[in-house]
């Protein structure tokens, strides 16, 4: 049987690639950092980390898990991608102190991850946590019971029966099989809200006399005044190639985790963006701003240097990015303009929206061997999924490592000679933010310390509730997953050629566009989309 179950491991790694990835989740539970649920067996040791003052002797919030989580010392094996190596580190000893489970940590570094997971797969020989199959990948070893159905352990998993069960109920819908086991441990409300979108040199718009635009007629209008000001600049570049159309097409309202397929809330269908009216509209606006020099004409080639040195030596005063440039550009080109004021930016299109990043994440492929220790995993991720584990895994060991300071933010005492404490450093010297091991990160920790220019985009957005609609997260079959992954290679192919020949060429006008749509349909367009609305048909029906 051993024999047979590895064969069958080492055939997963034969599958084709899965390019139809679903797209958004469609909201999440509100989180719990109280201490409302904290209990601890009368046999635990006593806590040296300070948590959870109100009550002594206890690490806060388990979210209704008691510790320890085991009777006797039990020994896993957790299998994770990382830069160090968390054994004998802060967490590693706090999480046996607290849990009675001692983990040995097989940690590979983020090139070499992939590589070791292949190899240790194929050979059967499973680690009891690991990371890293694809959604697809980790349904089919499950159905053959090499790891297991998280969710026919509920009565053990407090943590994951109310994140996703009662408060999410289509987690399971989205992310399980068939039959409706579930084998990939989702990460919860990790990302920021916003991280990505235009910015502009507010330093120039002041120069000019200029407003931040509200619309897409006042971003044009403060293009034109920057190239009137400036007639050698091309004042909007980008270095993200064809990518710009999706990152443009949330406000126009047709954009998804899914790209180029997306969820129209309004007639509750899946539709192909790039043969959209909207589409042509976004093309038609970027054709203008070409032909006006108010691009940048290498926006469809430039390299991260070329657009780097545009951006600061003023030639362009418009991109888009992530919001981390705000400073960094800043950082590189003080000396020489201190006055550079690179700042976050309104949406541009109809909808004026930008991208919403979802709450729940499954594509980690974090899962449980299906062998002797596997309850006690269970438990352990369980754990790391409550407040108080989470409050360990991203924050630290209260009193141990860290304090609060009066404004409420974290502090590391042994860290004070630093410059920076990001979670690079709290990785190295902790062994806290292993990809793999946060579960549900603590908001109060420094990943969500924002500068003073990170913070205005948070606050921007916010305020306005300026976020397109998540879009449900499909479950494809094999035979799905594999004709979409064939249909999209070449609708994307012709969609980008199409959309820079549309912009490049003059002559390209409605009767181009009508010849696009055509030959789109020639390639499958309404096939590819057939399969997402019969995918989802199958979701609303679901129980």
């Amino acid at each position: 049987m051993k024999r047979r179950l590895s064969a069958i491991l080492a055939c997963v790694f034969l599958i084709s690639a899965l390019a139809a990835c679903a797209g958004n989740n469609n909201g999440a539970g509100n989180k719990n950092n109280g201490t409302a649920n904290v209990t601890q067996s009368p046999s635990a040791a006593p806590s040296d980390s300070g948590a959870g003052t109100e009550q002594p002797n206890t690490y806060g919030d388990t979210g209704g898990l008691t510790l320890p989580l085991v009777d006797k010392p039990t020994t896993i094996t957790w299998m994770l991608s990382g830069e160090s190596d968390p054994n004998g580190k802060l967490v590693a000893q706090e999480i046996e102190k607290r849990t009675g489970i001692k983990v040995n940590f097989q940690a590979f570094s983020n090139s070499t991850y992939q590589d070791k997971l292949r190899v240790t797969v194929a050979s059967g020989k499973l680690p009891d946590i690991f990371h890293g199959l694809k959604p697809a990948e980790l349904k089919q070893i499950g159905g053959q019971k090499a790891v297991v159905a998280i969710n026919d352990y509920l009565d053990i998993l407090p943590n994951f029966n109310r994140m996703y069960v009662e408060e999410n109920p289509w987690v399971i819908k989205s992310y399980g099989d068939e039959n409706g086991k579930m084998y990939a441990w989702p990460i919860y409300n990790m990302n920021r809200d916003v991280n990505h979108g235009l910015m502009a040199r507010m330093d120039i718009l002041k120069e000019l006399g200029l407003e931040m635009w509200k619309d897409t007629d006042g971003f044009y209008g403060v293009l034109k005044a920057m190239k009137a000001a400036y007639p050698d600049s091309y004042p909007f570049a980008s270095k993200t190639k064809e990518l710009i159309f999706k990152d443009l097409a949330y406000g126009w309202g047709i954009a998804g985790d899914s790209y180029p397929a997306y969820y129209d809330e309004a007639s509750k269908v899946w539709k192909f963006a790039s043969i959209q009216p909207e589409h042509k509209e976004l093309l038609d606006f970027i054709k203008k701003l070409y032909n006006e020099g108010l691009i940048d004409p290498e926006f469809l080639t430039d390299t991260p240097d070329s657009w780097t040195a545009k951006m600061t030596t003023d030639k362009s005063f418009v991109t888009w990015d992530w919001i981390g440039r705000l400073d960094l550009f800043y950082n590189q080109i003080k000396d020489v303009n201190p006055d550079f004021d690179l700042r976050y930016a309104n949406p541009i299109g109809p909808t004026g929206n930008i991208r919403t990043l979802p709450k729940i994440d499954a594509s980690w492929g974090i899962t449980v061997a299906n062998n002797a220790n596997k309850e006690a995993a269970l438990k352990l991720l369980d754990y790391l999924s409550s407040p108080s584990g989470a409050e360990l895994v991203t924050i630290g060991a209260e009193g141990v490592n860290f304090t609060w300071d009066e404004s409420g933010k974290a502090t590391y005492p042994e860290l004070s000679d630093l410059p920076t404490v990001d979670i690079n450093v709290l990785n190295d010297r902790y062994g806290m933010w292993m990809e793999g091991m946060y579960l549900a990160p603590d908001r109060r920790s420094v990943y969500y310390n924002f500068t003073e220019k990170e913070q205005e985009a948070q606050d921007m957005m916010l305020s306005d509730n300026k976020f397109e609609p998540l879009d449900p997260v499909l479950n494809f079959t094999d035979q799905e997953n594999a004709r979409l992954a064939e249909i999209q290679t070449s609708l994307e192919k012709a969609a980008a050629e199409f959309n820079s020949k549309y912009v490049l060429n003059k002559a390209y006008g409605n009767s181009e566009w009508e010849a696009w749509v055509q030959n789109a349909a020639k390639i499958g367009v309404t096939e590819y989309i057939g399969i997402y609305n019969a995918a989802q048909e199958r979701f609303d029906s679901s129980k």
